[in-house]
């Protein structure tokens, strides 16, 4: 059992590949319990990738959990591939390892931030395949949640952070940042690209946790480089959704329980977006952690998480 930290460590089960077209081909592997219930993560970015610790959020003995790296991500091939890679091609795939892997319905699905992103989106089209959610450090993808974290709102809690940021860039390009990271993450030019992963990278990492400790700092490498790409090919796209749509859905969720994992001083997803879903979403708990930034090892938000997902393990399956 957990002690409120992680899941010891674990191995998968299984694992495997799974072609889904366009010249992508996913990374998936299974842990836990062969016949248990199904779970899924999504892990954040967009372009993130899993670790060896999302494996851990889940009682091994009562979840079969199942995770894979999203397009261009992590183990899928081709590495930053931007090509058909949007959020419906991305919620196209989850549909597509369901079947694949012979799921019926996914008992939970657990995302945090871009990964809360797709989970919300994914549910609100197929409500049917989906009995929980758990979120953490939510973000629907609307233009002042872009502005914030790129713009004036971060930039008064990390100046110098947004500073470094804006400085990467001429002085002519830095009305409009994640444009001008665009166009430099998609040159071509693989200097170029890794110097500006690199910056893009330093500045979120420096933004994860209330408590500084590295993220993402140095230099770029091909993740790291995946991560800058994808993340800019979404957001210069607004994330391929309709502005405000997935807080415009919510009643679609009405019925369906879950639970938001929002840290008070998360700078990356302001707390207000977590708020304002709540309020949407008649089904949700809003459990704020109140010591705790952006990042899933925060350790009250990490607590809180694996709360929720032991909550759902202990749920009748007629109820869940």
């Amino acid at each position: 059992m957990s002690s409120g930290g992680f899941y010891p460590p674990i191995e998968p089960y299984a694992t495997g590949t799974l072609p889904v077209g366009d010249g992508h081909t996913l990374y998936w592997e299974a842990c836990g319990n062969p016949t248990g219930r199904p779970a899924l993560f999504l892990h954040g970015g967009p372009g993130g990738g899993c670790s060896t610790d999302n494996r851990r959020l889940f009682d091994p003995d009562v979840w079969r959990v199942i995770l894979f790296d999203q397009r261009g991500a992590g183990r899928s091939r081709p590495l930053g591939h931007l090509v058909a890679n949007t959020t419906q091609h991305l919620v196209a795939d989850i549909e597509a390892l369901r079947g694949a892997l012979g799921v019926t319905r996914w008992h939970l699905v657990l995302g945090g931030s871009w990964g809360a992103t797709l989970a919300l989106v994914y549910a609100q089209r197929h409500r049917e395949q989906v009995r929980a959610l758990v979120l953490r450090g939510v973000f629907t993808a609307r233009q002042r949640e872009i502005d914030w974290l790129y713009g004036d709102g971060a930039r008064h809690m990390f100046p110098e952070a947004h500073e470094a940021f804006l400085g990467f860039l001429p002085e002519e390009e830095r009305a409009d940042p994640i444009a001008s990271y665009h166009r430099r993450l998609t040159c071509g030019d693989m200097t170029t690209e890794y110097e500006a992963a690199a910056a893009w990278c330093a500045y979120e990492g420096q933004m994860l946790t209330l408590l500084p400790r590295g993220y993402m700092s140095g230099a770029a490498g091909p993740h790291t480089h995946a991560l800058a790409r994808i993340e800019a090919h979404y957001f210069v796209h607004r994330s391929f959704l309709a502005e405000g749509e997935i807080l415009a859905n919510a009643a679609r969720l009405a019925d369906l329980p879950g639970v938001i994992v929002q840290g008070r001083y998360d700078a990356v997803t302001p707390p207000v977006t977590a708020h304002e879903l709540h309020r949407a979403w008649p089904g949700s708990k809003l459990d704020i952690a109140p010591d705790a930034g952006h990042a899933t090892a925060e350790p009250s938000v990490l607590r809180r998480i694996i709360a929720a997902t032991d909550g759902f393990a202990k749920t009748p399956l007629a109820e869940a």
